[in-house]
């Protein structure tokens, strides 16, 4: 294995722990049972940190896509 395909697997790694982390700091988008009532906040404008948090884990969703592609089809050995 050559030293780019282990840094490659390495910085795959990192990106999947680091979307986990960013997809379980979301905020809940349903209101469950509360929605009920006429309390629905479902089509209300994001704020500023969440919408910064959204940018951040569809750029590293996609950077891991693209790492699994390259690791994938074996572009790199």
């Amino acid at each position: 294995m050559s030293p780019l395909y282990i840094a490659l697997l390495i910085l795959t790694t990192i990106l999947a722990l680091a979307l986990i982390a960013l997809v379980l700091l979301h905020a809940p988008k349903g209101e469950g049972m509360g929605g009920i009532g006429g309390s629905a906040t479902l089509f209300q404008g994001k704020r500023g940190a969440e919408a910064g948090i959204d940018r951040v884990t569809w750029t590293i969703a996609f950077s891991f896509l693209i790492c699994c592609g390259i690791l994938g089809f074996g572009f790199v050995r």
